[in-house]
């Protein structure tokens, strides 16, 4: 997704013959849009696509059947009040969906006990809380708080976490990509995108190889919301080496790069990554506007294509009361969206903000599930009323 690396023993064109201590390798290749995009080819010792048992586990425990309409109001939900407990993929709960994305949370306490697979998408999670690792047949990704972390769709991968966490996961239905205006034609980040190369962790490959990472050989992939098991008959990660531009990254969300000018910016500059019918944006500790009379709080808008979603971080929200570390609010569609009374005239004459949040922006309607409802702050939306 973000450049072309190399990591252990590869062949010098790819398929053709291809051996390793004597024995042919099996060639593995993870393509992105059929064949028609970037695509990364691992060199496996044994089958990749062998197993020995396969078991329906039913549908996700955190998959939400009720989603629905509701009538049209802001939102406010604690997240953090979300139950915790378990591993990573079935402690989290889908608090809201579209055909484009699915937003979940999740506070898990252990590390995953199998490998995992998401064939419903790309998942791009942010750490609010916790540390660790992902493993996968790429390699180690290691990760702290306040990272974003990817895997691509269909990656067999394991969350190694060092205690109990707090998980946003933005299931990516459409693949999760660097926005393309930050990339130069042929490819490399531009001088001008707001972060570079060197922002990303990539895998590092251990001693040893991933082999070395002694995997589980029981696999769960969910695939519309239902799991399935998978007994492996061999290592699934008894990889010799890969070539390629799909890979699993962590991104330090203070890494990115904001902008500011003489009068406010529209949110766009925030932009992140981006897929069909969504995007991911970042809001860090900025210098804000400087000219002359300029109100560095957002200005109301109406924005009649999307609904936002927010995650707050840390910080002083400059735009909203109420919110605090972990909560998520939700302004739909069809609603002028605007700071809390008071908020816009007290921004002016301040130089910064240390404000640090996840958004989401949307262009169909996102509905919250029976998990976010049961968390609602039900006052949110009255402090608009006047």
């Amino acid at each position: 997704m973000i450049h072309r690396i190399t990591r252990g023993e590869i062949p010098n064109k790819p398929h053709t013959v291809f051996e390793v201590d004597g024995k042919l390798t099996y060639e593995h290749c993870f393509t992105r849009a059929g064949f028609e995009s970037i695509y990364t080819i691992l060199w496996h010792r044994r089958p990749p696509h062998w197993v020995e048992q396969e078991n329906d586990l039913g549908r996700h425990p955190g998959w939400a059947e009720g989603v629905r309409s509701k009538p049209l109001r802001r939102s406010h939900y604690l997240s953090a009040k979300e139950g915790g407990g378990g591993s990573p993929l079935l402690a989290r709960q889908l608090f809201f969906s579209n055909p484009d994305i699915g937003v979940w949370v999740g506070c898990p306490t252990e590390s995953e006990p199998t490998l995992v697979a998401n064939a419903d998408g790309d998942e791009l999670t942010f750490v609010h809380r916790g540390s660790g690792r992902i493993e996968s047949p790429l390699g180690v990704v290691p990760f702290q708080e306040k990272d974003y972390v990817y895997v691509p769709q269909s990656l067999p991968h394991r969350w190694m976490i060092d205690g109990p966490s707090l998980l946003l996961t933005m299931e990516a239905r459409s693949p999760l990509r660097v926005p393309k205006q930050y990339r130069a034609p042929e490819g490399q980040l531009s001088m001008y995108a707001p972060y570079c190369h060197h922002d990303f962790v990539e895998p590092t490959w251990p001693n040893g190889g991933a082999e070395s990472l002694e995997a589980p050989k029981r696999l769960i992939v969910q695939s519309d919301g239902m799991l399935t098991a998978f007994e492996l008959s061999h290592d699934p990660f008894d990889v010799v080496g890969w070539d390629g531009q799909v890979w699993p990254f962590a991104f330090p969300i203070l890494a990115f790069q904001p902008r500011t000018g003489s009068v406010h910016l529209p949110p766009t500059i925030h932009t992140t990554f981006a897929g069909n019918g969504y995007v991911v944006c970042s809001f860090v500790p900025r210098v804000v506007d400087f000219g002359e009379g300029a109100i560095p709080c957002p200005y109301p808008h109406s924005s009649p294509d999307c609904d936002e979603i927010l995650f707050y971080v840390d910080g002083n929200f400059t735009s909203r009361k109420g919110v605090g570390p972990a909560s998520l609010t939700l302004h739909p569609r069809g609603l002028p969206h605007g700071p809390h009374p008071g908020t816009y005239e007290a921004s002016i004459g301040s130089d910064r903000t240390d404000e640090l949040a996840v958004m989401i922006d949307t262009f169909k309607p996102l509905l919250p599930t029976p998990f976010a409802e049961a968390v609602e702050d039900m006052n949110y939306n009255q402090s608009w009323v006047r």
